[in-house]
């Protein structure tokens, strides 16, 4: 089965090998038709901090690394998308 992959907003990097990332999605209001913006946080494993807060990251589904870790940083999506 393939690990998930998502794209969002690192919020925080003050802990060490960790990031907080935001992530947004659109949704429609089943009654009134709407797109709304769903988010859910998601903490990351960064190995060698490099992420900083503010940045567009990616980042892949892993192995439970702590009690609420379980994603680990892929690449940061803002410098694939400048090459």
């Amino acid at each position: 089965m393939p690990r998930r992959t998502v794209q969002g907003t690192v919020v925080s990097d003050a802990a060490d090998k960790t990031i907080v990332v935001k992530v947004e999605r659109r949704v429609r209001h089943p009654v009134y038709k709407k797109f709304i913006t769903r988010s859910s946080k998601y903490m990351a494993h960064d190995e060698a901090n490099n992420a900083k807060a503010g940045d567009i990251v990616r980042i892949r589904e892993c192995r439970p690394l702590s009690k609420r870790k379980c994603w680990e940083l892929l690449s940061e999506a803002a410098a694939e998308a400048k090459e």
